[in-house]
């Protein structure tokens, strides 16, 4: 090291210069922009703290991996490319070039950089207001005069604002009868529908109740097969003849269909691709017997809604519109639902809601199926879908109901839950008469931020109100 220096120092008398230094990486800001994705599918490269991917509203963290190379938690790489002048060009992902169309991102991307705008930010700046009234039959109250009290309240909105519960776009919660607390993130507003992911599958599940309670499906072991319009199919096994509803709805129809493996040929991101989706799920190998074994099948939620329609004479949205949303007071303007079960729906049939709508469907399932007084819902099908049917990736299923539970240090809690990646969650707590909505923006990630304020702040403090009593 010495004998470098000595060499640098003489560079410097003899020469006038010294050795350049390593040059650093770019600051976040040059890879800003939009970038061609799919057709009508732009893509937004957005820099906050961090470095992170806008596609469909969805935020994908970018982590640094190397020179003007990033990784995202999937594992793949994107490496941007410039010209001679060091100007972005666009970025390289699985070998396909995404083209840089401006240095410009849209307000609502930027706005998912921070929880609340640079200014607002500070947790120490949040102080607890009731919820407002919109009369759309919601009743309000104040957090203060429950058990959760104002400092429940508090130390929620200021991790999430301080960034302990990243990418949370709204917390609502819903006790004895009143919503005493609604909060919104990350530019999301209580106007603006967010996408439910998988949560859509409870909303299904619902819809396929209703069929049933309307005697339009006799029963969860009506067979599937007869109500389609198929003329056959590949893989051809008498089981399949016996699949039911009710198999379905509980993932367990015996298909090889596992979104959580890798091989299996009916996993989503196969299925996702192809030109029907119920005649590819049904054309899927039998790999055990109806009704014995579980997994976590998306496919099977396109045959349950198939059916659904075939039995009803009615498209889903429209058999919703009528039958759920539209007795909850849910106008069709109020969400978005694409249901073309083909490689065309790049929506891949999930629901855009209203969080004060998701919360609507949450108080009808702790309410036995009633809406201010009316039976949306029998509550025969509230019970039996919320009911252990399989088990599911190690956790109690029932009819696209998870029903897991929180360990809070040495007690258990119980619940059930609708819920989709990125942080989607209806949670339903009897034990504490409590609905608790959250979205947000963790997706494809393990971080569960949901879970973790429910299980670091919500519970302890409704434990601790109880255990006075």
């Amino acid at each position: 090291m010495q004998n470098l220096a000595r060499v640098a120092s003489v560079l410097v008398f003899l020469f006038g210069f010294a050795a350049l230094p390593a040059p650093s990486d770019p600051p976040l800001s040059t890879y800003v922009g939009t970038y061609t994705g799919e057709p009508g599918r732009n893509i937004e490269i957005v820099a906050g703290d961090e470095l992170f991917a806008v596609q469909d509203d969805a935020k994908y963290h970018l982590k640094r991996t190397g020179p003007d190379e990033f990784t995202l938690n999937t594992g793949d790489k994107i490496s941007f490319q410039h010209d001679s002048s060091g100007k972005i060009t666009g970025f390289l992902l699985r070998g396909k070039l995404h083209t840089r169309l401006s240095a410009k991102v849209t307000t609502e991307s930027a706005a998912l950089a921070y929880p609340r705008p640079l200014g607002e930010n500070s947790p120490a700046d949040y102080h607890y207001h009731p919820p407002a009234d919109l009369h759309e039959g919601i009743a309000v109250g104040d957090i203060d005069r429950t058990e959760l009290g104002t400092s429940t309240a508090d130390a929620i909105v200021r991790a999430i604002l301080d960034g302990t519960y990243k990418d949370v776009h709204s917390v609502l919660l819903y006790q004895h009868g009143k919503l005493v607390l609604e909060e919104y993130f990350y530019g999301y507003t209580a106007s603006r529908p967010h996408q439910l992911r998988s949560a859509t599958k409870s909303v299904v599940s619902a819809l396929a109740g209703i069929a049933i309670d309307r005697g339009a499906i006799p029963s969860v072991d009506e067979r599937v097969l007869p109500h389609m319009t198929y003329s056959s199919y590949a893989n051809p096994d008498p089981r399949k003849a016996s699949m039911t509803l009710g198999n379905f709805l509980s993932m367990s129809s015996g298909l090889d269909c596992n979104d959580h493996s890798s091989t299996s040929p009916g996993r989503e991101t196969v299925i996702d691709e192809t030109p029907d989706w119920v005649k590819a799920t049904l054309d899927l190998p039998m790999i055990n017997n109806p009704g014995s074994k579980a997994y976590y099948c998306s496919g099977g939620v396109a045959v349950v809604g198939r059916m659904t329609e075939n039995m009803v004479h009615m498209q889903l949205p429209d058999f919703a519109q009528a039958n759920l949303f539209g007795p909850l007071g849910i106008s069709r303007a109020d969400y978005a639902w694409n249901y073309n079960l083909t490689n065309a729906n790049k929506e891949y049939g999930q629901i855009r809601l209203r969080p004060r709508d998701m919360l609507k469907l949450g108080i009808v399932f702790a309410n036995d199926g009633r809406w201010q007084g009316h039976q949306v819902i029998s509550s025969a099908w509230v019970k039996t879908s919320l009911a252990e049917h399989s088990q599911v990736d190690e956790t109690s299923y029932g009819y696209f109901w998870w029903r897991p539970y929180l360990n809070v240090g040495p007690q258990r809690v119980n619940m059930f839950a609708a819920q989709g990646n990125g942080g989607q969650k209806i949670y339903l707590l009897p034990q504490f008469d409590l609905v608790a909505v959250f979205t947000g923006g963790d997706y494809n990630s393990d971080g569960a931020p949901p879970n973790r304020i429910l299980i670091q702040i919500l519970l302890p403090a409704l434990l601790a109100r109880h255990s006075e009593r």
